[in-house]
């Protein structure tokens, strides 16, 4: 039995669903320097969405090498999904 708290996260859902894949392409469109591919999105429901990703980030230069990151979007009950945070996973 899985218990949710009222405004606490969800569990890292590692089937991205159609809806997370629109919300992290927008926010994220026009992003440049590092290129992000999630695998995994948990969701925190407040006034809009707060969506954490977790992802692999590589930076835009030739072998570069890749790094674990969590990017955290929002995404309002009405206008466009930004970033809201962007954390590097350290070992």
């Amino acid at each position: 039995m899985t218990t949710e708290i009222v405004g606490g996260w969800s569990s890292f859902d590692y089937e991205l669903t159609s809806a997370a894949k629109a919300v992290f392409k927008e926010a994220l469109e026009g992003f440049v320097g590092v290129s992000y591919v999630p695998s995994a999105f948990a969701t925190q429901v407040v006034a809009g969405t707060n969506y954490c990703f977790l992802t692999t980030g590589e930076v835009s230069v030739p072998n570069a090498p890749r790094f674990p990151a969590l990017v955290y979007i929002f995404k309002p009950l009405t206008g466009k999904a930004h970033i809201s945070e962007i954390t590097r996973i350290k070992p």
